[in-house]
């Protein structure tokens, strides 16, 4: 028997989304092409919203 939910689930849409940043795995932080801290450009915090990587789980903020 198939439960329910999967009658209707689909799979997420997988975004293109370049960020101007780069994880930087020694420092693990999110550094800028012109190495600075990418949390250090509230420029960009506040276009982007976080500089969140794909280092950790996606589900969590706390990389």
């Amino acid at each position: 028997m198939r439960p329910f939910a999967l009658n209707y689930a689909r799979p997420a849409a997988q975004l293109e989304v370049s960020a101007p940043y780069a994880y930087d795995c020694v420092l693990q932080l999110n550094i800028l092409p012109d190495g600075r801290l990418a949390a250090h450009d509230y420029a960009l915090l506040r276009e982007l919203g976080a500089t969140t990587s794909t280092a950790g789980s996606k589900t969590h903020f706390d990389d």
